[in-house]
C-alpha cells in the first residue's frame, strides 16, 4: 500500500522508498556474495581511530634510533611496537621494546602503551608501566603517535626522578647519579640491581 505525504510541495510516497531501501540491501548483499566468493574477506568499516591512526603513521617523522613495527601485520594497525635506541645518557646502547595499544576511538583517548623491556628507570616500573604525563592527565586529541614515541625517547635522555614509579630508582638518581649510572649499566648488561634481576638489552 503507498502512502503520500504532502509537506512544502514534496510529495513522498512510502511504498517507494520502502522498495529502494530493498534495493539497496540486496546490493549489498550481492556485493558481500561476490567478495566471499572471490575469496576476499567483507570490507570492514573502519573507525574514527583507525582513520587518524593511518594518518598519524603516514606522517612519522622518527629520530634514526627509533623504528616501528606491526607484529599483527596490516589488518592490525592498531597493535604495534616501537623500539628505541638511545644514542645519548645513562642508556646509550641499550634496546628497549613498547608496546601500542590504540582505541578505537583515539585520538579522543591517549594509546595505551607498556615497557615490554625490563628496565631500572625511576618513570618505568618493573612491571612495564610508563610514566609519562602526555599518556596521562596532559593527553590531548591534538597531540599523536610521533609525540609519544618523542616522549618516550626523551625519558632515557632525560630520566626524571621528580615523577617517579621506581621510587628506589628515582632516589638514587637523585641522590648518587653516579651509583644510577652503575646501576643502569649492570641492568642493561644483564644481571642483578638489588632484588631484581634484568635480562641483557645492551
Amino acid at each position: 500500500m503507498e502512502i503520500e505525504f504532502i509537506n512544502e510541495g514534496w510529495i513522498f510516497q512510502l511504498g517507494y522508498i520502502g522498495a529502494m531501501i530493498r534495493l539497496f540491501k540486496v546490493k549489498e548483499k550481492q556485493r558481500e556474495l561476490v567478495e566471499n566468493a572471490n575469496g576476499g574477506a567483507p570490507t570492514k568499516k573502519q573507525s574514527p581511530g583507525e582513520l587518524r591512526l593511518h594518518k598519524d603513521i603516514s606522517e612519522l617523522n622518527l629520530p634514526k634510533s627509533c623504528a616501528i613495527t606491526f607484529p599483527n601485520g596490516k589488518d592490525n594497525l592498531m597493535n604495534f611496537e616501537v623500539s628505541i635506541r638511545p644514542d645519548e645518557g645513562y642508556y646509550l646502547g641499550g634496546t628497549f621494546l613498547f608496546s601500542f595499544q590504540v582505541s578505537p576511538i583515539y585520538p579522543h583517548e591517549a594509546p595505551k602503551v607498556k615497557c615490554k623491556t625490563k628496565v631500572y628507570h625511576p618513570n618505568i616500573d618493573l612491571e612495564g608501566n610508563v610514566c609519562l604525563n602526555i599518556l596521562r592527565e596532559d593527553w590531548k586529541p591534538v597531540l599523536n603517535i610521533n609525540t609519544v614515541i618523542y616522549g618516550l625517547y626523551h625519558l632515557f635522555t632525560e630520566p626524571n626522578y621528580e615523577d617517579p614509579l621506581n621510587h628506589e630508582a628515582a632516589a638514587v638518581l637523585r641522590d648518587n647519579p653516579k651509583m644510577f649510572e652503575s646501576n643502569v649499566r649492570r641492568a642493561m648488561s644483564g644481571g642483578y640491581v638489588g632484588q631484581n634481576f634484568f635480562t641483557r638489552c645492551i
